[in-house]
């Protein structure tokens, strides 16, 4: 009845205004058809948003001004699968300059910089490029950035940005700010106070455009790592089997066969997802290189032992919030399905969920949006869509490690695996 008093009421609109009208109320009836349940299990509050949208779908009538309405509308989901598709006649259609993620009417440029939450402060988590140049030290507790407190205007840029993009989480966004936020417009300024190693504060200025550096994965990563792909693996130097996984693609289980054939003896295994991008893969067919052969793991789902060399021994999980989609179904799972102990500086993204394209009206645009979330069964019944796997334990990086060039997820997972928690992990490695 609502969705049929909209339209009537666009109908009354300047003739030059009305597909957009036509199309936003069709937007927002599909996605109340679609993603309630997802709606009300992040809280948002749908009434405000919407009632926003339609007030400025009256001040425009170009292409332009739909595209952004429209991106608007998506990022509200708080959905990091979320966006808006354009049609064919559209695809030369140019975002307006408005210094946003979207503007590309400048080229943009990085920092070389990373940063981490420790507590209540910031400290520099990689550095790469300019930000290395500039002797600015991973581990350094960060005091100014733009001359306000760090963690005020990280926060300011989350708000800034969460108009128009969609995350799927708070920590999500967050991880957003502290490594693909840390960029700009080539040639704007970055200026950084901090205390470096020896506690004396230092000021520097990055120029935007002088790296093209975007940290994802490990802080410090091992040496003499092997594999070309999408995963990379090695010993690590006090025995541990180590394997970063970097994209879940669809022949995902086979690369896994070569790394745990090199790593078939070790004592046991570090599986770092740290900046895995999703992807697609058989689940079942990737756990099962981890069940010893010849059996199955039965806690949760019957899962049958694959591959030429399974792997029996303990296996420990690192996950952050730059985990997304696939990459936390196929991290969550050695957790869920009771095989693995997981820790992480954070839980996962959280967006991890079945997708719908809705078509709109004009034909101009679509969305595409989540309607329920993956895994429902995980975390009793909650999913992964809006919260993210979320590890046994939250493992802060250590700045002192940061200062040694030693990755505290690293060296955590390694000391669990010396001596597993008790009463965590179902799944019992096989006595030799």
């Amino acid at each position: 009845m609502l969705c049929s008093l909209a339209l009537a009421a666009a109908a009354a609109l300047p003739a030059a205004q009305k597909p957009i009208q036509e199309d936003l109320e069709s937007a927002i009836a599909q996605i109340e058809e679609h993603c309630m349940a997802l709606i009300e299990l992040k809280e948002i509050d749908w009434k405000t948003v919407t009632k926003e949208l339609r007030k400025e779908a009256k001040k425009g009538y170009k292409d332009e001004h739909e595209w952004v309405l429209l991106q608007k509308l998506v990022a509200s989901l708080r959905d990091g699968h979320a966006r808006v598709e354009r049609s064919e006649a559209m695809q030369e259609l140019v975002w307006p300059e408005d210094g946003s993620w979207f503007d590309r009417s400048k080229e943009w440029g990085d920092s070389g910089l990373s940063l981490c939450l420790v507590g209540k402060k910031i400290y520099v988590k990689g550095v790469r490029g300019q930000a290395e140049d500039l002797a600015i030290e991973p581990g350094a507790e960060v005091t100014r950035l733009n001359e306000e407190k760090p963690l005020k205007w990280l926060e300011e840029q989350i708000e800034t940005h969460g108009e128009l993009i969609s995350w799927s989480t708070d920590h999500q966004a967050f991880f957003w700010a502290t490594h693909w936020g840390l960029a700009g417009p080539s040639g704007e300024r970055l200026k950084i106070e901090f205390k470096g190693s020896d506690r004396k504060k230092k000021k520097r200025v990055i120029t935007f455009g002088e790296s093209s550096y975007r940290m994802a994965g490990p802080a410090v990563w091992p040496a003499d790592l092997m594999g070309e792909k999408d995963i990379r693996y090695t010993r690590l130097a006090d025995g541990w089997g180590y394997i970063h996984v970097r994209r879940c693609k669809d022949d995902l289980p086979e690369q896994f066969d070569e790394a745990l054939a090199e790593l078939a003896n070790v004592p046991g295994i570090v599986l770092d997802f740290r900046g895995n991008s999703g992807g697609a893969f058989d689940h079942d067919a990737l756990l099962g290189r981890f069940v010893q052969q010849g059996t199955s793991l039965d806690f949760v789902k019957k899962i049958e032992s694959a591959g030429p060399q399974p792997y029996a021994g303990p296996v420990v999980v690192i996950v952050d919030g730059t985990v997304v989609s696939a990459g936390e179904t196929a991290s969550g799972m050695f957790k869920e399905e009771g095989r693995a102990y997981m820790i992480g500086e954070s839980p996962t993204a959280g967006m991890s969920a079945s997708k719908k394209t809705l078509e709109l009206p004009s034909g101009k645009f679509a969305l595409y949006v989540s309607v329920y979330s993956n895994k429902a069964r995980w975390q009793g019944g909650r999913g992964i869509e809006g919260i993210g796997v979320e590890p046994h334990e939250i493992v802060p990086y250590d700045p002192e490690d940061l200062f040694a060039g030693i990755d505290t997820q690293i060296r955590v997972a390694c000391e669990r695996l010396a001596k597993m928690p008790k009463g965590k992990v179902p799944y019992q490695p096989p006595k030799s």
